[in-house]
């Protein structure tokens, strides 16, 4: 078993990973256990509250914003209040555990437009058999109508553990779908552990999909020519709940939860195994045993790995301009830590820093607004929507 100094270890990885390699990268660890250092010069500022532990954010064309929450319901932002949403057609939502009403997003080419089609994913069934589903309907205003399913994860699962599930469009057309490994031991999923469910390509447990806009399986997905599920874009993941899109390279990001502590960054690319369960920086929840190693040939290891974890959800790249020092980096919200933990990129994707912005509540969602400030959603009762801003 690791000493108590290992399992507190605040790990930095330093990884430069393009789509054509999938070895990892080595670690480097700082001997510490604290979080990195907070940050300086801004403020967080309430733009509106009253969203029953608020999930996810979409943003309209005109300013306003839906907000998902966990519990089943839709919201929108008018001006400084919340006014809930009709939903038409959409399935029961099972909200146990960690499931619910999870994340949202607008078509792309929708941006602009009176009646933008909406994307919603959500957990499905009962406490003996659910999944993570996806469907989409269309918002006119004062209701989503039309909802209809366009995908779901092809195996249930039991109990209210490990849905996911965030929603990030692709600069050609493409949705990805990140899906959970369904839970932790000693929960089992047909003949095996459902984390081992990760490893296994003919589920969709434990991946990241990438989708058509139909919710088929968007074309060119590298690992079906393996024998892949033909919608598994990379796997190998245990709960991602943060994904982001830098636009001007295109890697995408992701932040996923790991066990007793391990919490990652990830540069994702397609084709990528992350290693869950076999590698890893986390324990055991009950023996406290590590799980995996933390290297393993063939496998992506993460840009950053946390321990302990801020357990991470909601995931920003920030281009706007209101500070612009900040241009570049990544944000991720902090449930555990009730922070945002901003991590600085260079020009290649490299991660050179560190720190936090403490929050004093725990953060669920993290996202650049239209108007180029940074939005926070905390997961409270009385959620709030909070604008950040320089002090």
């Amino acid at each position: 078993m690791p000493s108590t100094r290992t399992k507190k270890l605040a790990v930095t990885l330093l990884l430069g990973v393009c789509a054509a390699s999938v070895m990892p990268a080595h670690a480097e660890l700082a001997p510490s256990g604290e979080p990195p250092a907070a940050k300086q010069g801004w403020k967080a500022v309430t733009v509106a509250d009253g969203v029953r532990q608020p999930w996810g954010i979409a943003w309209l064309g005109d300013g306003r914003a839906l907000v998902t929450s966990k519990e089943g319901s839709l919201h929108i932002l008018n001006g400084q209040k919340f006014d809930e949403v009709t939903l038409e057609g959409m399935p029961a939502v099972f909200s146990g555990g960690q499931g619910g009403l999870l994340d949202i997003v607008l078509h792309p080419q929708d941006a602009a437009k009176p009646n933008p089609r909406v994307y919603m994913t959500v957990s499905t069934g009962t406490n003996a058999a659910n999944r993570t589903t996806l469907v989409r309907g269309v918002f006119d205003g004062k209701k989503v109508t039309g909802i209809t399913t366009l995908f779901k994860v092809g195996i249930d699962k039991s109990g209210g553990q490990h849905f996911g599930s965030r929603l990030l469009w692709l600069p050609d057309g493409s949705l990805l779908m990140s899906v959970a490994d369904g839970g932790n031991p000693p929960l089992r999923i047909g003949d095996r552990l459902a984390r081992e469910q990760a490893q296994n390509p003919a589920t969709h447990l434990g991946s990241i999909l990438r989708l058509t806009d139909e919710g088929k399986p968007a074309p060119g997905n590298p690992l079906a020519a393996k024998g892949a599920l033909p919608e598994i874009w990379s796997m190998g993941h245990r709960n991602v709940q943060g994904l982001a899109l830098d636009p001007q390279s295109g890697r995408v990001w992701a932040t996923e939860h790991g066990p007793y502590g391990g919490d990652e960054l990830n540069l994702v690319v397609a084709g990528g195994n992350y290693g869950w369960p076999l590698q890893g920086y986390g324990a055991d929840y009950k023996t406290h045993e590590p799980v995996g190693k933390h290297e393993v040939a063939g496998m992506i290891a993460p840009s950053v790995a946390w321990v302990p974890s801020p357990a991470p959800s909601g995931l920003a790249f920030y281009t706007g301009d209101k500070i612009a020092a900040w241009r570049g980096s990544v944000f991720s919200g902090g449930l555990a830590a009730n922070d945002i933990r901003r991590v600085a990129l260079d020009a290649s994707g490299k991660v050179t820093g560190q720190d936090r912005l403490a929050i004093g509540a725990r953060v669920r969602d993290v996202k650049q607004g239209p108007d180029g400030y940074l939005y926070a959603l905390t997961d409270e009762s009385n959620g709030r929507l909070l604008r950040i801003v320089a002090e």
